[in-house]
This record gives C-alpha cells, sequence and structure tokens, in this order.
C-alpha cells in the first residue's frame, strides 16, 4: 500500500494538470499560426472604392464648314461676260468690282428709254395747251363743254404715257448697272467657272462665284433625335443651346488631317423640326476663324462635351465584357471577391460611366482577374486612380 504524503501529492497534482495543459497550449498556438498564415497567402489585389462624381462625355458628329456669309454672285441681266477683275481664293471688299458684262445693248436701251420718255412729254404739252385753249370758248358758250371733258381726258392719258416712259428710263439704267457686278460683303471669292466672253443669264445653274466671309465660320451637323433629346432634356433657358453653358459647355472641331482646331465653338441654333425621313435633327455650331484656316467647304468631326453631375464613377480596367454584358469583381465586407453584372452608360475618360449594379461605397478589384473566382478571400489594397 502507497503512503501519498501531503508534498506527494502537491507533486502528483502537478503533474497531471501539466500533462493536460501543455497540449492545449500547443494547439492554441499551432491554431492561432495557422490562421495567419492563411491571411499571409491570400492574393493582395488592388481595388477602388465606387463613389459619385462629375462625368464629361463625348460624343462625335460629322460636320461642314460654310462661312458666316456666303454669297451666290449671279448675274441681273443678259449678256456677254466682258471682264473678270478678281481670281479664284482673292480677298475683295464690299463694294468692289467683281465682273463686267457688255454693257453697249443696255446703253442703247437706255438711250431708247429716253427718247421715247422726251416724246411723251412733248405730247403731253400739247395735250395741256389744247386743254388750256378749249377753257375760255366754253366759257363763252362757243363750244361744247364736251370737247374741253375730251380734252382734259386727252391731258391726263399724256401724262400716264409720261411716267410710263420715265419708269422705262429708270428700268434701263438699272439694267446697265447691273452689268457691273459688285461685291455685296468682304470676303473670299470661290470658283469662277465662266470665262471672258461666255454667255451669262439669269437663269445659269452656276452662279459666277460664291463670295463667303469665313471671319466667322458656321459648323452645321446632324444628330439623332434620341441624343437631342439625351441633351436637352435637362431643360433649356431658350430655344437656343448657347446660352446652356452648363449643358453644352462649349465644342470642339477635328480637323480633317486628326489635328485639333484651336479655337472653341459654341451651338447657337437649331432646326425648328425634325427630319421626318432621317430621323435627324440639324443644329450650327460657330467658330472664330481668325487666322482664316477654315474655309467653306471644308469637313470635320464636331465633338461635343456634356457634363454629367452626381453619377456613378467606375475605373475601366475593373469591368471584364463577357459576351454582350460586362461584369465586375466586387469585394464583400469579408474580403471575399463575388462577380456581379453592371449596365454601363457611356464613358467619361478612363472610367465607365455606371447605370445599374454598383452603389457607393462598393469595392471593385482592379486586377488580377485570371486568379478570382466567386468566394476567394483576398487582401484588399485600395486604391484611388485619377478620374477622368
Amino acid at each position: 500500500m502507497i503512503n501519498y504524503n501531503r508534498k506527494n501529492v502537491k507533486t502528483l497534482l502537478t503533474l497531471i494538470t501539466s500533462a493536460f495543459l501543455i497540449p492545449t497550449l500547443f494547439g492554441c498556438h499551432q491554431g492561432s499560426s495557422t490562421a495567419e498564415d492563411a491571411t499571409k497567402n491570400r492574393l493582395s489585389l488592388p481595388v477602388f472604392q465606387v463613389d459619385t462624381g462629375t462625368a464629361l462625355t463625348v460624343r462625335d458628329y460629322l460636320g461642314t464648314i460654310e462661312g458666316k456669309v456666303n454669297v451666290e454672285i449671279r448675274p441681273q441681266v443678259e449678256g456677254m461676260l466682258e471682264k473678270i477683275y478678281v481670281d479664284e481664293g482673292a480677298y475683295v471688299k464690299k463694294g468692289q468690282d467683281l465682273f463686267k458684262i457688255n454693257e453697249q445693248p443696255y446703253l442703247e436701251a437706255l438711250k431708247n428709254a429716253r427718247a421715247e420718255e422726251t416724246v411723251e412729254k412733248a405730247k403731253q404739252k400739247n395735250a395741256h395747251l389744247e386743254v388750256e385753249s378749249l377753257k375760255p370758248l366754253v366759257e363763252n358758250d362757243v363750244i361744247s363743254p364736251v370737247q374741253l371733258q375730251t380734252a382734259q381726258a386727252n391731258d391726263e392719258v399724256a401724262k400716264a404715257s409720261v411716267a410710263k416712259a420715265a419708269t422705262a428710263v429708270a428700268t434701263a439704267n438699272i439694267n446697265l448697272g447691273f452689268t457691273n457686278i459688285k461685291a455685296p460683303a468682304s470676303g473670299y471669292i470661290g470658283r469662277i467657272p465662266k470665262r471672258i466672253g461666255n454667255l451669262v443669264t439669269k437663269s445659269d445653274s452656276q452662279p459666277l462665284t460664291v463670295l463667303s466671309d469665313t471671319r466667322d465660320v458656321y459648323v452645321y451637323f446632324s444628330m439623332s433625335e434620341a441624343d437631342f433629346l439625351h441633351f436637352t432634356k435637362g431643360g433649356r433657358k431658350n430655344d437656343s443651346l448657347a446660352h446652356n453653358d452648363k449643358l453644352i459647355p462649349y465644342v470642339r472641331l477635328m480637323l480633317a488631317d486628326g489635328s485639333e482646331y484651336a479655337e472653341k465653338g459654341v451651338v447657337d441654333a437649331i432646326d425648328g423640326q425634325v427630319n421626318r425621313t432621317t430621323g435627324a435633327i440639324s443644329l450650327r455650331a460657330t467658330f472664330p476663324n481668325p487666322d482664316d484656316v477654315l474655309r467653306q467647304g471644308n469637313t470635320g468631326t464636331l465633338k461635343m462635351e456634356e457634363r454629367k453631375p452626381g453619377v456613378l464613377l467606375v475605373p475601366q480596367v475593373a469591368a471584364i465584357e463577357l459576351q454582350d454584358k460586362t461584369f465586375v469583381y466586387i469585394v464583400t465586407p469579408d474580403n471575399t471577391v463575388k462577380m456581379r453584372a453592371v449596365i454601363l452608360d457611356g464613358v467619361s475618360g478612363t472610367n465607365y460611366i455606371v447605370k445599374d449594379g454598383l452603389q457607393p461605397g462598393d469595392r471593385v478589384v482592379l486586377a488580377g482577374f485570371d486568379r478570382l473566382e466567386d468566394g476567394l478571400a483576398i487582401n484588399p489594397q485600395l486604391q484611388n486612380p485619377k478620374r477622368g
């Protein structure tokens, strides 16, 4: 029989307790280390926290350029082209001589009209003298009053004939003036299809030339009805888009060589109705042209910008295109990833505008998609990429 004294019992309890505690402590330490190792082994990926911002979207429209003053120069009288005072592409001032039509037939017509006027004036003078000579005879009852009335009527007819002859003289004088064609405005001369010696008439299909003032130019373009409603649904102050600078601050013009025109323009006029055939509406943008870079007939691409405040923006690098849908990987509160479909509403610089599928505060993964799958835990590294 074993004799247990107090000292031996205490030693024995200590040994038994240690035997149970040592594995337990070892097991706890090992579990904690495993959890830390698992966290360290997670993928560290950049993520972006979605928020609202102001987007600047750009839409392109093909435009044709015309001078602010664009006048077809046509003859007002028929005749042989006798002189051409200017050359194609020359800049002319208002009132400057452009063309000369042979004036000889119109000089003769003026002389003839003046001669006719002289004859009619003489006839009217004779008729007036006849009236004056008959008045005393009627007063003395020598002749019938009817004869005086007839003479007075003849006098009135003669006066009318004089007026008609005077009108013919004025018309002949105007036609003579039309033989010298002057510039109605300052601008550049276009192509001149006629040559000296050619017959010109008012019914010619082509004008003598086109005069364009390009110090300011108009760029005409068309947009679909849907685009027009998109740009105007926010409401306009009046019928002109030019005053709504919060909606359309300005427009830019890309030239045929791919360069951007230095001056900015404004949309200042819209057509009054939508074309029923094409479903489009025409608009006009005005650009200053101080260096004469733009000319009548040029074409260019008009870039119209629109500000959209309070929209959700997400970097384009976060989007994944699968067939006809767009997806992003969002990071849940427990730092696992989940693929989610989103609906886009355009592009703003390097960002997509998100119409549906995300909320402010959502976190989206920016890279490493080939290693991701739903439910995978990651170490999110919050980024703040530049907006624009």
